[in-house]
């Protein structure tokens, strides 16, 4: 018998930096990558059909840095043992983790391993800049090879130039994005899977986005055409999971609603949850307009949405229109929220906060209309950021305006370019106070008495509210980049920070560990307090407000979302004039 040459492929998907310099980590993270299991699915593909020949077994080992240690050291002894070679791909990296990538990347390659960074930032800065930029030079002169594009039909040539020994300087497919429907499947060993809060794994059923947003990478690095699975892929991944135990899916889809095929998608799924009970739970991500699609509500929940992510970003049209997200219609917000509220669907509505119109006062302003007015949950705050690939960063380039040259601090909650109405102070004082006025406990207490009328748990609502404002607050850390304890290792500190000495580093660890989880206590203490008392109350069944009151045409003249400002009485005018027609 021959012995198999081993060629063993570690995938790492990167976190970031805290402000302290320590690297973002949880005993378990809340968002599962993508990007993760789509490369690992191509790579297993890959090894069943022996593209490095008979003789040569592919083994593939994936890390999220978010729920797992990174030991370079460790992983480079695996990759030098006798008879065995191997790569390092940095999967998935966002602008806000290539920092972090490269100090990974670095320690490789000092122990003479090969190393490929793929990502949004270095798809978006090939796509929009011109040249090579800096960093990934930076990357190129220390012998990092880097990917953009998608890997889909390109994996089995990097797989070989690697087992050579001679990856290329770049690989670049930004012109050439694949057709993906008969591509493999995204997939994760449930080993993986359970280190995610919920055990919950990911699939995309479509790529790239029709719209124009100046803010958005999307359209830039996986461009405008749709590109997707057929309903069959998508069968083969809830199957394949399935197997493994695993049934809770989020959806990265920028916007399902707008997925040619997302009918077939929603009718496989419906026939795999209804006719063979297979317990499917999803998330997805829809935009504002996603209830005019006949059955698309019904059909969602049917297939096992119970929550939905809405790009809300502003209430001024004036505002949205200068972004060119004018596809948001601000008079189909209400009628939107109220079709999945009336599914017992939990909506989530990101809500950017720095546009060029805004002041602390304005935004302080419209959450608290957004609060009186428009039915949504939870309404999660970001900064606006000139991120590599997107329109608004490629401007800002051209015309030479400083933006922050640290791409750490890329993460959407912290200010990185200049602001026209505000000082830096101003605009993070502004994205604290936002959300300490959603989740204050008035608003808290609203919301669930909310989800107590429209079929919600009370008690899941109170833990949701719980999770995002303890997040922010006891963390520092948004949301989505959160988990449950925090971890923090003195030697995984950012190169650029001194390490800390075992006497201070420890007791300041125990100590940090002990005040933020009594702040989190308090807060998950009062949540369920208010949930106890609106269980109790013999009235919340009547419970109404004026975001739950029904849509009305004369609600255009009384609610403030449309009075408020001058932009906002345009449309309405609009509005009547088309209904008039």
């Amino acid at each position: 018998m021959t012995t198999k040459r081993l060629f063993h492929v570690v995938l790492i998907k990167p976190s970031h930096y805290d402000d302290d310099g320590y690297v973002i980590q949880w005993i378990k993270s809340i968002i599962p990558s993508n990007s993760l299991a789509s490369v690992y699915g191509l790579i297993l593909d890959s090894a069943d059909r022996e593209v490095l020949g008979a003789e040569v077994e592919i083994k593939i080992s994936p890390y999220d840095e978010t729920n797992t240690r990174i030991k370079p050291r460790k992983i480079a002894r695996q990759l030098k043992r006798p008879g065995v070679s191997g790569l390092v791909g940095l999967v998935g990296v966002q602008s806000n983790q290539y920092p972090r990538a490269m100090d990974l990347a670095r320690q490789f390659r000092a122990q003479g391993i090969q190393v490929c960074i793929g990502g949004f930032h270095v798809s978006g800065c090939i796509a929009m800049l011109p040249g090579i930029q800096p960093d990934l030079q930076q990357a190129i002169d220390m012998g990092i090879s880097l990917f953009a594009g998608e890997a889909e039909g390109r994996i089995d040539q990097v797989l070989k130039d690697a087992y050579q020994g001679r990856l290329q300087p770049i690989y670049n497919f930004m012109h050439d994005l694949p057709d993906i429907e008969h591509t493999p499947i995204p997939y994760l060993p449930a080993h993986r899977i359970n280190r995610n809060v919920a055990k919950e794994t990911t699939f995309d059923a479509g790529r790239g986005c029709p719209f124009l947003c100046s803010f958005c990478t999307i359209i830039n690095v996986q461009g405008r055409k749709s590109r997707r699975r057929n309903p069959e892929a998508i069968e083969r991944i809830v199957r394949a999971n399935y197997k493994q135990g695993v049934t809770h899916y989020f959806v990265t889809d920028d916007n399902f609603a707008r997925n040619q095929d997302w009918e077939g998608v929603l009718d496989r799924l419906i026939e795999l949850r209804e006719k063979e009970n297979i317990p499917l739970k999803l998330i997805l991500q829809v935009d504002t307009m996603c209830h005019k699609l006949p059955n698309f509500i019904d059909k969602a929940v049917r297939a096992g949405v119970h929550k939905v992510f809405v790009g809300l970003e502003n209430i001024n049209p004036e505002t949205l229109a200068a972004a060119r997200k004018k596809q948001n219609r601000i008079t189909e917000y209400r009628t939107m929220f109220q079709a999945w509220r009336a599914k017992g669907v939990v909506t989530y509505a990101g809500y950017i906060l720095g546009f060029q119109g805004d002041t602390k006062e304005t935004i302080l302003r419209d959450v608290e209309i957004i609060k009186r007015e428009l039915p949504v949950d939870i309404l999660e705050f970001f900064l606006l950021t000139p991120l590599p690939g997107s329109e608004d960063h490629k401007r800002l380039y051209d015309q030479g305006v400083w933006m922050d040259p640290d791409m750490n601090n890329y993460d959407l909650i912290h200010a990185t370019a200049e602001h026209p109405k505000m000082s830096m102070q101003e605009w993070r004082d502004a994205y604290r106070e936002a959300w300490d006025v959603y989740f204050s406990p008035e608003h808290i207490k609203t919301l669930l008495y909310r989800a107590k009328v429209s079929g919600i748990s009370v008690k899941r609502m109170a833990n949701i509210t719980f999770g995002f404002y303890a997040s922010h607050l006891a963390e520092s850390v948004h949301p989505m980049e959160s988990g449950f304890f925090r971890r923090k290792y003195r030697r995984d500190r950012r190169p650029t920070l001194p390490r800390e000495n075992v006497f201070v580093f420890y007791p300041k660890y125990a100590w940090e560990f002990i005040y933020k989880a009594g702040k989190a206590l308090k807060i998950h203490h009062r949540h369920m307090r208010l949930a106890r008392g609106v269980e109790r109350d013999p009235n919340s069944e009547n419970y109404s407000d004026s975001a739950l009151t029904p849509v009305t045409e004369g609600e255009l003249d009384d609610l403030e979302m449309f009075t408020n400002t001058h932009a906002a009485r345009s449309v309405v005018e609009k509005v009547r004039k088309r209904n008039a027609a």
